[in-house]
This record gives structure tokens, sequence and C-alpha cells, in this order.
């Protein structure tokens, strides 16, 4: 086994002076990424690969030292997954960022992992075409980071999380060998989906150097609703019926009160909801023309069925834009009461309104102010809590209720992660939700692909 010097020897001739980064000032940079509950470790080294050569160098020189490699994105996560642990080298992928290819006529791209999602969204547009996924943090989040934790978005109501984006990977193993995945034709079923496999991974896989996504046709300006609701309950109805009757918006939000009263004091302005407003619901459809308009027309009389107080449709671009943009500024506006930790709980679509129902009860029996916004499309509920970091009594209750979710959310059928995944912060509650025989294949896939457990160890789960 070499020594440390001698690791970072190695690196340094594969993949230059630059691209080896080993002062702590600058390395401490690159330890968590932005759950402040998730551990974190000090790295030995930060390597800044350009390609995959030089991903297989680092892969093959941390394999024969027996030194843990962490991947890393841009650092936007919500799980600790690219967290680093003690002495280990972080690999961050953001020099990685050509888009290779642009394939209009079979409506494909092929991209390297630190291109940036709006980045991708541009290129593809001028082609007049559209690549679906939207994490809240699209404009700086990377691709690479979007497949290691299959992030999801606002949109996946109608198109779907990233894996329904993607054709094939290249991915570089834990022998340094690269392996090549899927394929560039809508249909194809030879062998096993390795590409789903890799694609969620977190990183305990391999290592993705590259991806092929499936781009859709650019969709046309949307049309939006907002409707507030006095209760809950009347929103949780009318997301429940939209689902019922077979409409497909392309995006379905739900804010709670709590996130209403932040944004518009943040905004300074009203999304006219209304005093008495204890849910808006924001949808949107991008069908065009007069499918839109009967899309949201059917909507609108739902709302109005499941007694909403107001309805309103426009479209109006820029109005649509701002009603979005509202959505989209509830973190920013919840800073404004605290540092905010952000959960990520998934349920079946007819229990929105009692996720929501559990959080208020959480928040009174924790006492810190929790806000739920989320895509009730798809029942991704994203109950965030606020807290003072500087009091040792409100992180623990803001820990304390954060896994008090997690529990809510599995009582009501759901899932402990919808989008932003396990990461280092829900280890024990993946062994909750999948069960002594679904970790045991966990480990064996993990222990067959990865043997000497150097590829994000710690991440998902233990091999212990």
């Amino acid at each position: 086994m070499r020594t440390d010097n001698g690791l970072l020897a190695t690196l340094t001739d594969a993949l230059g002076k630059d691209a080896v980064l080993v002062d702590p000032d600058v390395t401490s940079s690159y330890r968590r990424d932005m759950m402040p509950l998730a551990p974190h470790g000090t790295p030995l080294a930060v390597v800044l690969p350009a390609d995959t050569a030089q991903v297989q160098a680092v892969v093959r020189a941390c394999g024969a030292a027996g030194v843990p490699i962490v991947p890393r994105g841009a650092g936007s996560g919500l799980s600790g997954a690219a967290n680093a642990i003690d002495g280990c080298v972080v690999l961050v992928t953001s020099r990685m960022n050509e888009i290779v290819e642009v394939d209009p006529d079979n409506r494909l791209v092929v991209v390297q992992p630190g291109v940036v999602n709006l980045d991708l969204r541009g290129a593809v547009e001028k082609h007049g075409l559209f690549y679906p996924p939207d994490p809240s943090s699209y404009d700086w989040c990377t691709i690479g980071g979007n497949l290691s934790t299959n992030a999801g978005g606002l949109c996946c109501v109608k198109y779907g999380v990233t894996t329904d984006s993607v054709l094939g990977l290249d991915v570089v193993l834990a022998d340094g060998e690269l392996l090549r995945t899927g394929r560039r034709t809508v249909k194809g079923v030879a062998g096993y989906d390795l590409t789903k496999l890799f694609v969620g991974s977190e990183g305990t896989l391999g290592v993705i150097t590259q991806a092929t996504l499936a781009l859709r046709p650019l969709p046309q300006a949307p049309g939006t609703l907002v409707a507030a609701f006095p209760s809950v309950a009347a929103a949780g109805a009318a997301v429940s019926r939209v689902v019922r009757e077979g409409i497909v918006p392309s995006l379905m939000e739900i804010m709670d009160a709590t996130s209403i009263e932040a944004v518009e004091a943040h905004l300074k302005t009203e999304l006219g909801a209304g005093k008495g407003c204890a849910a808006l619901l924001l949808c949107q459809s991008d069908s065009g023309g007069e499918q839109a308009r009967r899309e949201l027309s059917a909507i609108e009389q739902v709302c109005q069925d499941t007694g909403a107080d107001l309805v309103h449709s426009t479209f109006d671009l820029a109005e649509g834009q701002m009603l979005l943009a509202a959505r989209r500024a509830v973190l920013m506006a919840l800073e404004e009461y605290g540092t905010w930790m952000t959960d990520d709980v998934c349920v079946p679509r007819t229990r929105i309104a009692d996720l929501i129902a559990g959080c208020e009860r959480i928040s009174a029996e924790v006492g810190l102010r929790i806000a739920v916004v989320g895509h009730a499309g798809d029942g991704n509920m994203h109950p965030t809590i606020i807290y003072d970091p500087t009091s040792p009594g409100e992180f623990e209750r803001a820990n304390q209720a954060f896994h008090d979710i997690l529990a809510v959310g599995l009582s009501l059928g759901g899932t402990v992660t919808g989008e932003h995944g396990i990461g280092k912060i829900k280890r024990e509650w993946l062994e909750r939700e999948i069960g002594p025989v679904g970790l045991r294949t966990h480990r064996a896939i993990k222990a067959a692909l990865d043997p000497g457990n150097l590829f994000n160890p710690g991440s998902m789960f233990s091999m212990e």
C-alpha cells in the first residue's frame, strides 16, 4: 500500500498540480453538501479530472492505495451523499463540462457530468428540444449529481424523474475499466438494465463520466392556474380528483400557509390567496393552444367542486412566471426566519393532506416552524424545518422533527426519499423501508461491483 505522499504524487502526475488540491483552506469547501445534519470528514485531497482517462487514473491510484473515493458534483445535494469521509479523495466532476453531442434527429444529447442542468436546457432549446428534469437548484446543480441521486423537480408529474430521460452511461468501475451501458435506440432490452442500476446509486458503484440523455420536443409556453383553499384537506381532495380524472398537467405544486406567508413577505407581494388560505395549489399546462385551455378549465372545475375559495388561470407568460418564481423562492423566503433543513418524503397522492397534518402536529411538539411545499402531482413533499443553529436545543429538536417526518411518511405508505436520495443521513431509514432482504441484496450488488468498498463508503448503507 502506498503512503499518502505516494498517492498524492501519483495523482499529481496523472492530473497536473492544479487539479490536485490539498490546502485545507481550499478543500474544506468540498467537505459537505447543503444538508446540515449529515456527517462529514476531512479529505486527503480534492481532485478535478478533466476527462474519463483521468478519472480512470484516479480510481486505479486510489484502488492501489486503498483510499476511498467520494464523487461530487456541484454540492447542491440535500442528503450528505457527496460528503467527504476522513482520508478520502473527493473526485469533483465540474471540469468535465462538455456537451459532447446534440442529435436533434434522434432527440438525444451526450453530455459530461459537470454540465449544469440549466446550461443543458438552454443548449438543446436552440434545437427546439427540451430536457425535462428540473430540480429546484437547476440553475447550478450538475447532470452528474442529478444522475447520482436520480433527481426530480417540479415537472415530474408529466415528464418523470432523471432516470426516465437516461438512455445510457459511461461508468468507471472499481478496477478502472470503463463500462458502457444502455444504447441510443428508443427500445432495447438486451441484458440487465445496468443504466437504471447506476442512476440513483449515489456514487457507490462507480463514477459516471458521460451520459446519453433523451430529449423531448420543446413544449408550448404554459398556461398557469392558482387555487386557494380554506383547508389542506380540500386541496388534497382536489389533487386526488385531478389524478383520478386523468388530467396530466406539466406541473402541480402545493404550498401550505406557512410557505405562503413566508413568500409573500419575502417578495413583498400578495399571491391572491387571502388571509384564510390554508393551502395554495399551483398548476401549469404546456400542451399548448386549446388543449392547454381544456386542461386548465378541467382543473379549475375540480378546484371549485372541492371547495376552493379562489381560482385564477392565466395564459400571460409573465404572470405565470411570477407565480412559479414564488414557488421556487420558498427556501430563500424561509431563510428570513432562520436556518432551514428540508426533508424529502413521497406519499400516495391521496395522503398528502395527512402528511401535512402530521407536519403541523410535529411542529407543535418540537416548538419549531415547519413549512410544507411539494410536488403534489406525484406526492413528493418537502417539509422544511426552521431553527437557530446557534442553539443546541433547537438543532436537536430540528433533528428530531426531521426523523419524525420520515416516520409519518412511511406510516402513510410512502418512501423516505422521493428525489434527494438516502446519502449519509437516512441510512437507518433505508433499512426500515426495504427490509433485511432488500438490504442484503444491496450489499451483494455493492460487493460485486466494488469489492474493496472504496466508492463512497457509508453512503446509503453500511457494508456491516
